[in-house]
């Protein structure tokens, strides 16, 4: 089930050392290797929460389902802890999504006994265009409902090897979702089809909505390709000044792990509205706007459609 190897990641991760140290103290004799959960289920580990969530509704009450990074947090740089380390070392599974976006996964899962699977396989990549990482595939393919069928066809995979007793749960779990994945997809699409052509561009902070806005026939600008270190130079806002202006676009975005700040200075330069905030790297808690998957979707789409055409929610 060890099928994927990441490949290098977009920065670099520093701190090997430290990190294999923090396994042989945060572990002591009981070392990096799997161990079963104390309720009795195999134990999933996911390096995000959408990941998480999306797990989560194929295994059903079978399995036991967690994060490494908590709700909120910033997946492209991230840093594992002893913490982690720990979580690990009781994975049974561990689910990356591949495509570069985790810089930090290839030296953490060398370090751990647990099978890796990389969710995304299978997913027709989109190229990052620009900056230093043109050429790459984009990260984010998870932002298209209809490449999360096939996350969801790895996971039914992985999981009924890991549990071959409940394979036909995991199955059926897994079809009922893919259901909800297309409604989603249908409904993403017919919202966003009403906008005039004019309108019909779609300006973040990052540029992680290209499998979303080739859903949705959507034309994405962005200011930045990767969220990395050092963010929203003058040039890439001066470009998003101009696109906004060019295309006489009525509102823009920034996503929730991020600062808006750059996005502000293209708002006050052009008029154009501060349509909201986006999720893509991490759900909310569970009060909040999008405790799921499928919510951020929804509200993403919702976002997008009501700010573009001025309607009200």
């Amino acid at each position: 089930m060890d099928r994927v190897r990441s490949e290098p990641g977009f920065r670099r991760w520093a701190g090997i050392g430290a990190f294999v140290v923090a396994c042989a103290v945060a572990l002591g004799a009981t070392g990096c290797g799997a161990i079963e959960a104390e309720d009795g289920k195999p134990t999933v580990l996911t390096t995000f929460t959408v990941l998480a969530d999306i797990a989560s509704n194929v295994a059903g009450e079978h399995l036991k389902v967690e994060s490494i990074t908590k709700v909120g947090a910033e997946i492209h740089g991230y840093e594992p802890t002893p913490g982690d380390i720990k979580k690990a070392a009781k994975a049974d599974l561990i689910l990356d999504n591949g495509m570069n976006l985790e810089a930090w996964f290839g030296q953490f899962v060398e370090d751990s006994e647990a099978a890796h699977v990389t969710v995304s396989d299978g997913v027709a990549p989109m190229s990052i265009t620009e900056d230093a990482y043109q050429g790459k595939p984009n990260p984010h393919a998870w932002m298209s409902p209809l490449n999360v069928r096939t996350y969801v066809d790895n996971m039914v995979t992985a999981f009924s090897e890991l549990d071959p007793a409940h394979a036909a749960d995991f199955r059926a779990n897994g079809d009922n979702y893919k259901a909800e994945l297309q409604r989603v997809n249908d409904e993403l699409v017919a919202d966003l089809s009403v906008l005039p052509q004019n309108q019909r561009a779609l300006v973040s902070c990052e540029g992680a909505f290209s499998y979303l806005a080739r859903d949705a026939g959507l034309t994405e600008k962005y200011i930045w390709p990767v969220n990395a270190e050092q963010q929203a130079t003058p040039q890439q806002i001066t470009s998003a000044i101009e696109f906004v202006r060019a295309n006489q676009v009525p509102a823009v975005f920034c996503e929730s792990t991020v600062s808006d700040a750059p996005m502000q200075r293209v708002v006050e330069a052009t008029g154009a509205a501060f349509g909201g905030v986006l999720y893509v790297d991490s759900l909310s808690e569970a009060d909040g706007p999008v405790p799921t998957y499928l919510e951020l979707i929804r509200h993403d789409a919702d976002l997008i459609g009501t700010a573009l055409t001025g309607s009200k929610p």
